[in-house]
């Protein structure tokens, strides 16, 4: 276990190296190849030519491309200094860029807008991993049913129905209709309770169109798993029903769930930009919406740099939690 978990490590972080290059290319290579002035991006197109060339002097954009990505580097993890002259801006670690409009680091932005984005992404995964895999399970063990049916059509409902759809519609039945939630987001260290209350749509929202996912490859997956034959074997040895659903199936059944997993959940930590905006929560979604409006490119590369992050750790969990499930994978 220990050999797979370093093999797992060094692929980790030679993939968080690749993330950056690709990363700093994206944003600062690619523009220059097509023509497009990065300084005036980073800037804006109404500031004047000094402050343009002032921006671009402290991006060093002038310097070598080894030496950019070197800054590039060098800034997220020790901090960054940008000088243009005697205006000299400092820039802490972890430095996630600057945005020279507003005068801020990115790296406070991102933290505090981060807490928002991670409840959001949380609860809605408990909710649909809940009840998701549990329609999943009922329709395979149902097949051909009324219930197997009624999930299948609900769970086309809820991958066809856009967020900004069900949101609204939430939004006008519960809580300018019933009033039964008052749908306003609430800091969670003003009040744990307007908190909760604010975030019970967003998370129902978010969950009804996950869990459909996961109902139908969690259907399809246990279907394909019960026609096994060791699954047969263990109905032929004499065990009981429930143990050779909830010990030998449903253990096949979580590798594909747990691979979506990693992928939907790390995706959703750099930001639900429907979900954010359609509830009005700061999240990290929120402020690459603001970002693009007001084209604020680093607010946009410093969410791009987390939500790649994201998705890295939560691949390194899922390769993790696959040992524990299946030995036979560490052993591969």
């Amino acid at each position: 276990m220990l050999t797979y978990l370093i093999r797992r490590l060094f692929a980790a972080a030679v993939m968080l190296v690749v993330i950056m290059v690709v990363v700093f290319s994206i944003f600062f290579l690619v523009p220059k190849w097509v023509g497009v002035d990065i300084a005036t991006s980073f800037v804006g197109k109404q500031a004047d030519p000094a402050a343009v060339e002032a921006v671009r002097t402290k991006l060093g954009l002038g310097e070598p491309v080894y030496v950019q990505v070197w800054e590039f580097f060098k800034g997220i993890f020790a901090g960054r200094t940008y000088a243009a002259g005697g205006d000299v801006t400092h820039c802490t670690a972890p430095c996630f860029g600057y945005s020279f409009r507003s005068e801020q680091a990115i790296w406070p932005v991102l933290t505090d807008r981060f807490p928002v984005t991670l409840g959001l992404a949380l609860g809605a995964a408990l909710l649909w991993l809940i009840f998701g895999v549990a329609a999943g399970v009922l329709s395979a063990l149902k097949r051909g049913t009324l219930w197997d049916r009624g999930a299948m059509v609900v769970a086309l409902g809820g991958v066809s129905l856009p967020i900004y759809f069900t949101g609204l519609l939430s939004l006008a039945i519960f809580s300018y209709g019933l009033g039964w939630i008052d749908g306003q987001y609430v800091p969670l260290e003003e009040s744990f309770s307007g908190w909760l209350g604010g975030m019970i749509l967003p998370w129902v929202t978010l969950a009804f169109l996950y869990a459909a996912m996961y109902a139908r490859i969690t259907r399809a997956t246990m279907l394909e798993i019960l026609g096994e034959d060791y699954i047969r074997t263990a109905r032929a040895k004499g065990l009981r029903e429930q143990v050779v659903i909830g010990k030998h199936a449903m253990r096949s059944t979580m590798t594909p769930i747990l691979t979506m997993l990693g992928m939907d959940l790390g995706a959703l930590i750099g930001g639900a930009i429907l979900t954010e905006t359609t509830f009005s929560l700061p999240g990290l979604g929120q402020a690459v919406l603001n970002g693009i409006q007001t084209q604020d490119l680093p607010i946009i590369l410093g969410v791009t740099l987390i939500t790649s992050l994201a998705v890295l750790l939560a691949n390194l969990v899922v390769d993790v939690l696959y040992a524990v499930i299946d030995p036979r994978v560490r052993l591969s």
